[in-house]
């Protein structure tokens, strides 16, 4: 006897497919060795600009480590109305560098401690300010179709490109004893070398590689670009010794937090830059993926931005958003399950609390990460590329690409150029992601909905979200 259910085939997503455990364990690990250094790196400078002790410092690290984890599991596992339960690595956000920097270092706050605690309060405004806001913001997914996130996706893996070639070629200068000197390694031969084996490594693995072990092409890269590293004496191992070996996080580190308006509106003004940002990774894993991520699903991946950024600073971290770099993960290695992500996010809590395991993995030298970044940041902008190949490239489609990819690749190429406009504006357009994406949408308003422009967008210049 059958009955009304028997016809009924379920349909699992992509996103949802599970792994043997120790098959998700190893690709979650892959997903932090890729995102590790962008993760230290916001607190290391922030530490180091408030002026904060060594051991201050490593606080900070291991606290962005473990929000990265809680923020990554809340995003791929989901609660009621919070997480998008794609497969998206959360982690410090850079966008809110530049004006966390000019808090820590406003001496007329107070000490450092006093300057961090104001951070913080900023920091929890504007991630309330953004949870509140996020079903609104969402809104906006009905003015991206794929002219709009081809291009957006294309600049995120472009934007990227410069974080991958100054791993490898280090900044120059560095800080010894708290003062900064001269890098004597800065665009060292050695250092290209070294990312360009990890490239070709993992390149290698990729093409000839079989099942697993090709899959596993960006870990094999870092692995034997760190073991080549160690052999030249380019790995600083006797770091991984020092300091506890298990510690747990301790609540308002620094202070209660401060509420400075100043500061306030500043973090909340890059909580928009985050959350179009977070926006643009949420359409480009779903293009990956050939996924439906609607108005709902952005909103709930942005509530899990939002909330885990509200929840760092009890734990002494930073606001959170979406890893690009992971995003050309999942495209790289066709690996789509969210749970994977997960086992990452479980790994970086882990990491949070023991500092020992954070030290080793901050012994991979940056040159290494970079050449392994090459691959996945340019990842990300092929899959903007794949996107747009779906638009039809009437003189309009023409144009809005043209101009928003233009537009996007000026903060990367001549970073200086919006110096001095208004600060607030300055903190909008110092991201060439979100300066292609208000292009990029404006333009495909003006051309493709308004007036004669809109019959000729049936190619993909005006049609729905994109998937």
């Amino acid at each position: 006897m059958s009955t009304s259910t028997s016809s009924t085939t379920d349909v699992v997503r992509p996103e949802d497919e599970k792994l043997p455990v120790g098959s998700a364990f190893f690709f979650g690990l892959q997903h932090i060795l890729a995102m590790y250094a962008g993760v230290v790196s916001p607190p290391l400078i922030i530490g180091a600009a408030a002026g904060l002790s060594g051991t201050e410092i490593a606080t900070l690290v291991t606290a962005a480590l473990f929000v990265s984890g809680l923020g990554t599991l809340l995003q791929s596992l989901g609660l009621p109305f919070v997480g998008s339960k794609l497969p998206l690595v959360q982690g410090v956000s850079f966008a809110a560098v530049g004006t966390m920097t000019a808090a820590a270092t406003d001496t007329a706050i107070g000490d450092p401690h006093a300057r961090l605690a104001v951070i913080f309060g900023a920091v929890i405004v504007a991630g309330v300010f953004g949870f509140v806001i996020a079903p609104l913001f969402a809104q906006l997914v009905r003015y991206f179709p794929p002219v709009v996130t081809g291009c957006v996706i294309t600049v995120i893996g472009l934007s990227l490109f410069p974080v991958a070639l100054r791993w490898i070629r280090g900044n120059a200068t560095i800080r010894v004893n708290g003062e900064l000197v001269d890098n004597p390694n800065y665009a060292a031969g050695w250092a290209l070398a070294l990312g360009a084996v990890t490239l070709f490594v993992t390149l290698a693995v990729a093409r000839f590689g079989r099942g697993l072990f090709a899959r596993m092409a960006v870990m094999v890269g870092l692995v034997v670009g760190t073991g080549i590293a160690t052999v030249m004496g380019k790995v600083n191992w006797g770091a991984v010794g020092t300091g506890p070996v298990f510690q747990l996080p301790q609540p308002f580190f620094f202070g209660a937090p401060q509420f400075r308006i100043g500061v306030i509106i500043s973090m909340c003004i890059v909580i928009l830059v985050i959350m179009a940002e977070t926006t643009a990774d949420l359409l480009a894993v779903g293009e990956i993926l050939g996924t439906d991520v609607d108005r709902k699903r952005i909103a709930d991946g942005l509530r899990a931005d939002m909330g885990a950024t509200a929840i760092a600073p009890i734990f002494n971290g930073f606001p959170i958003s979406a890893f690009a770099q992971n995003v050309g993960m999942v495209a790289m290695t066709g690996i789509k399950s969210r749970f994977v992500v997960a086992a990452g996010g479980g790994i970086l809590v882990v990491l949070g609390l023991l500092p020992v395991l954070g030290r080793v993995m901050n012994a991979i030298p940056q040159p290494v990460l970079g050449g392994a970044g090459i691959v996945l940041f340019g990842s990300v902008a092929a899959s903007g590329i794949r996107t747009l190949s779906r638009v039809t490239f009437t003189n309009s489609n023409v144009l809005i690409v043209a101009t928003s990819i233009g537009v996007g690749i000026i903060p990367i190429t001549v970073p200086e150029i919006y110096l001095h406009m208004p600060d607030w504006l300055h903190k909008i357009f110092e991201s060439g992601i979100s300066a292609c994406a208000i292009f990029a949408v404006v333009l495909n308003l003006l051309f493709n909905h308004l007036g004669s422009g809109a019959p000729a967008a049936a190619g993909g210049g005006s049609e729905g979200a994109a998937h």
